[in-house]
Formats: C-alpha cells, structure tokens, sequence
C-alpha cells in the first residue's frame, strides 16, 4: 500500500499527516498570488510551480481542491515595513499608464504565463481592489476587540496584544523591541502593521476609498486573511507562499485571523524557497530579473523550466544557470520523444508497482525529483510499450508536462524520400528483407531515419 501524504507544515516546524478537516474529500487551497505592479520573473513562478504540484499531488490522492488564489492590486508598499509608496501606483508612474491599466495588463500577462508553464486555473482568482468591503468590516471587527490603534497616516494593527505574536516565524520580538531604532515614526512596536492607510491631505490616489477612519486604501496583509476567510471560511486546511512570507506577511495574516476569530487561519502553512540566480535571491527590486518571455525569447520552451523545477525540491533553494536550463531541455526533449514514440493501446492500465512507488515519493512532502526518477525508471524499464505510456501519463498528472499533447515538429519531406519511404515499408510487410534493407540504406544516403511504428513509419533527417 502507498504510504499516507505527509506535508510540511512551517507553523509546526514538523512533518505532519495531511487529514482534510472536512468529511468527504474536499480540501480549501489558499495561495499567495502576484502583485501585478510588474511583470512576473522565473523565480516567481518556481513558487507558483510548487503550489500547481501541490494540488497536483492532492488530486493525485483523490481530493477534490477548492483553489483560490489573491491577486494584489492595491496596498503592497515598497517596504513590508509599511513605509513608501504604493506599488501600484509606483508602477502607474514608470509606464505612464493609470494603476488599473497596469493592474489589468500585468494580471493578463501572468494568466498568459500560467498557461505557458501549464498551471491548473485556480478556482478562484480574487482581486483586493475586488474585496474592499469584507477588508473594512474585517478591520472593524478587530477595531470592537481592541487589537488596533490610530497614528495620523492610518490604523495599526497592536501586536503586543498578541502574547504568541510570530509564532510562525518563531520571531524575538522582545528582541526586535529591545533594539527598536526612530524610523519605527507613530508605531507602538516595531511589528506593528498597516490595517488601513489614510490617504496624505491634498494627495490624490488613482486607488483609494472611503472608509470609517478616512479616505484611503488597505494594508498589504488584510486582503488575504479577509478573501481567505470569505472563500474558505475561518480555518481550511493548506496555505502556501514563498519562503519571504514567513516573517512577515503570513506572520501578520495570521495575527489578524487570530484577532478575528480565534484560529491561525490555515492547519498547513507550506512555503517554496528561492530560485536563486548567481547565487542570489531574484527579485524584481534587484533592477533586473528574468521573465518567461526572457527564456521563450532565447529558444527554450517554457515546460523546459516547469521540469527544471520539478528537479529541486521545494524546500530546497534551486540555482538557475543557462547550463541547468539547458540539461532540462534535454532531459524533457528526450521524454517526449520515448514517450511520443510508445504504442498506444487504449486497454493498457498503469503498472501497479511503479505507480505506487510513484505515489510514495510525492507523498513524502511531495519529493517529486524521486517521482521523476521512478518515472525515468519505468521509461527504460521492462514493461510493454503501452503500459510504459499509460503509466507515463498517468504520472504526468502530477508533473504537468503535457506529455500526451506533445507531437514532433512536422519537418517537409520530399517527394522523393517519402517514396523511399513508402517502398521499404511496403517491403517490409511483404517480408523482402533484401529490398527493405537497400531502400533504408538510399534512405540513409540521402539524410534520413525512417523508425519503424506500429502504425506506420515515421522520418527524420540524420543528426
């Protein structure tokens, strides 16, 4: 039998069973989305990549995921200190376009690259400038319960009121208070946070609303604890992120929800770790960093570096280099092709003990380098060429490489060569192992393999 799916859950610093809290086999996904100030880069999508095998790997063991997935339109400042500017409107200014502009032309832009890597759909995509409201009445509420405070640029969230404040981060926040510097301006405590910002008298926002403390726009961290919450309920069952979330930003969503209604809003908190780029963190405030368009523009297939990803485990950082790039075209070249070139019957069932070997490595924290080795290893093995290729796309459920989809580059045979062709396969069937030996070696003459099917034949030039 398989073993049971065991995740890491960063709040317990531990290894746990996964057990749906609800009956029946439904389980609420919550997923830290773009802030589409910007376009995405790579390193990005490596975390949106370890959150698609996640459900991957849910569905796998039967789950029905209930996904939903932010989208950060407003209130993201460029310091997570709750100092700057708003992001948006930062990016409203670079391209000469409004904040909505932006808003909508980077949100379609990451759709695009979604689809490109082959990301499942969240089943929900919910925009902040979407949700003021349920934010408001959430800010409210914890306003009635005395978790919050007033400073003249907004309201504050009172961390100290919070005796467990950064549990998940395992924060010293006495510490952090001990060595508090003046730049902390009106806040109580250096971990205090923005609930609301007040919009600055005679400043007019492209993005702000009216609200019971005064015009302005919310705080980075109350859209996701109040869209997770609306969609999800009070406590579901997984929350993801990259690992830069952790101190501060799930930090705070879950001080919030705690505040709200008493729970650490998910039961898992899982986080993907960097891409790493000459050994340092990619990101956008580098000044440089590259796009999924980047890699397409040089030659490579975007799936190229989904299954680079799925080479490193998620919670191990992953260096990028052109070289690593490169060694993962290759390696997904030659899987397609094996795979392309397996016969199809449409009897054939997975082999049962390569699926569930398969099934025990993404079920240890989803160890999915292991699941592609296992799979390389059913590839080569001895099974029959159709069980080979059901088994390989019933694996690619969870690698999403789109195996099944994939077809040569048709190249334009010439006449000639295709009737080389049509005459040894003629040949052949008529069992004249002379004449379809000398018609292969005309064929080879003039810079051509033909490989044998057993629905035909297939051509390509000589390499």
């Amino acid at each position: 039998m398989p073993v049971p799916l065991t995740l890491y859950d960063n709040y317990a610093r531990a290894l746990r069973p996964f057990v749906p809290l609800k009956p029946g086999g439904d389980v609420g996904l919550y997923t830290c989305g773009p802030t589409v100030y910007d376009y995405q880069h790579i390193g990005n999508y490596r975390t949106f990549l370890f959150e698609d095998t996640l459900r991957r790997v849910l569905e796998w063991n039967g789950y029905r995921v209930k996904h939903v997935m932010n989208v950060t339109d407003v209130g993201h400042l460029t310091s997570d200190a709750d100092t700057g500017e708003d992001k948006m409107e930062k990016g409203a200014r670079r391209t000469g376009k409004s904040a909505w502009e932006i808003a909508q032309m980077y949100t379609d832009a990451f759709l695009a690259d979604l689809k490109l890597l082959n990301i499942e759909d969240p089943t929900i995509l919910c925009r902040a400038t979407d949700h003021i409201a349920q934010q408001i009445a959430f800010i409210a509420d914890l306003e009635k319960k005395g978790f919050t405070y007033r400073t003249s640029d907004g309201i504050y969230f009172d961390t100290s009121t919070q005796a467990d404040y950064g549990y998940l981060a395992r924060l010293d926040v006495k510490g952090l208070e001990a060595g508090k510097r003046v730049d902390i301006a009106e806040k109580r405590h250096p971990t205090d946070f923005a609930l609301w910002k007040i919009s600055p008298p005679g400043e007019k926002r492209q993005m702000e609303w009216d609200s019971p403390w005064g015009r302005g726009f919310p705080g980075w961290h109350i859209e996701c604890s109040a869209m997770a919450q609306l969609y999800l309920g009070d406590f579901f069952d997984i929350h993801c992120g990259g690992e830069d979330h952790i101190p501060v930003h799930h930090t705070n969503e879950i001080a919030q929800t705690e505040a709200r209604v008493g729970t650490h809003l998910a039961n898992f908190w899982l986080h993907g770790y960097f891409l790493l780029l000459n050994d340092a963190k990619m990101a956008k405030s580098a000044g440089e960093f590259l796009r999924l368009q980047s890699l397409i523009d040089r030659g490579y297939d975007p799936l190229a570096y989904r299954y680079l990803c799925l080479t490193g485990h998620y919670r191990s950082q992953l260096n990028f280099t052109w070289d690593a790039l490169d060694a993962a075209a290759t390696g997904l070249a030659r899987m397609r092709q094996l795979f392309f070139a397996l016969a199809i019957d449409p009897n054939a069932k997975p082999d049962e003990l390569y699926v569930e070997r398969f099934t025990d490595c993404v079920n240890d924290d989803l160890n999915v380098p292991r699941a592609l080795a296992v799979a390389w290893e059913a590839l080569r093995g001895d099974l029959l060429p159709a069980q080979k290729r059901v088994t390989l796309a019933s694996f690619d459920r969870v690698f999403g490489l789109a195996l099944e989809r994939w077809t040569p580059r048709e190249e334009s045979i010439p006449d000639q060569v295709k009737a080389l062709a049509d005459a040894r396969a003629t040949a052949r069937k008529a069992k004249n192992w002379a004449e379809a030996d000398r018609l292969r070696d005309a064929l080879h003459a003039a810079g051509w393999e033909m490989e044998d099917r057993p629905d035909g034949y297939s051509l390509k030039r000589k390499s």
